[in-house]
């Protein structure tokens, strides 16, 4: 007797801690991950290969890279030839939006998530977004996500036709970085094989000085564990004073 398959969910993967997270979140949770990554003109392929070497750690067996070239549009530090903020230059002023924000770049991942959702004929998209430590990107928030979970509803055979309606799960969004990571390793997730840094050296060393540096550099902190990535690479575990 065969054994009942597993629901299948995608997940937005980017190789980086919380979306790591999220795909052990998911697996928990009983899923078949479909795990999907973007080639979209960021200027490092170090989260790609971060991301493969963490799916296979995770025995993920759906992984796929899709290209889209953001890189044409430009208009972020990830994304043109503009320097990425390091040090205390890496954090804007209060209220303003990081020059890393990549210009609608959620939305048009979870628009290809929403139709590799629909061919596999799931309902539930997974993404790894959070309110707490989201560097003041717009679509980051729970009421963005809530938005695009209704238009979704809207633009699918399944939800017109009433069969089931999408979730998007954000299973991080009341979660700090410490938080985060804990149940990362509650969950086995190898952080020495996930990426966070927005501007890595060349073997994905990470810079240390980056806003997303210094964010993971406190969540271990506030943890009271030492990121397996400098230990990895033979560092000196990072200041958060």
């Amino acid at each position: 007797m065969s054994a009942t398959p597993l629901p299948k969910a995608v997940v937005l993967f980017s190789g980086g801690l919380d979306s790591s997270t999220v795909v052990a979140m998911a697996q928990q949770r009983g899923f078949d991950v479909h795990a999907l990554s973007f080639r979209y003109g960021q200027r490092h392929v170090v989260e790609l290969q971060a991301a493969q070497a963490v799916a296979q750690s995770m025995g993920v067996k759906h992984h796929i890279t899709i290209d889209v070239d953001l890189r044409a549009f430009g208009g972020s530090a990830l994304t043109a030839d503009v320097a990425v903020p390091k040090g205390a230059q890496a954090h804007p002023a209060v209220g303003g939006i990081p020059i890393t924000y990549v210009p609608a770049r959620n939305t048009v991942f979870l628009s290809f998530a929403l139709a590799w959702a629909e061919t596999l004929g799931s309902f539930d998209v997974f993404m790894g977004v959070n309110a707490l430590d989201y560097s003041g990107y717009p679509d980051c928030r729970p009421e963005y996500i809530q938005a695009f979970e209704r238009m979704a509803n809207l633009a699918t055979k399944a939800g017109v036709e009433g069969h089931q309606r999408l979730t998007i799960h954000a299973p991080l969004m009341a979660m700090d970085k410490a938080q985060i990571i804990q149940t990362g390793v509650g969950l086995g997730v190898d952080h020495a094989l996930t990426s966070s840094c927005y501007d890595p050296g060349p073997q994905g060393q990470p810079c240390g000085e980056c806003a997303s540096c210094q964010l993971r550099a406190k969540g271990f902190a506030q943890a009271g564990l030492d990121d397996p990535l400098y230990t990895r690479f033979a560092l000196p575990q990072p200041h958060t004073g």
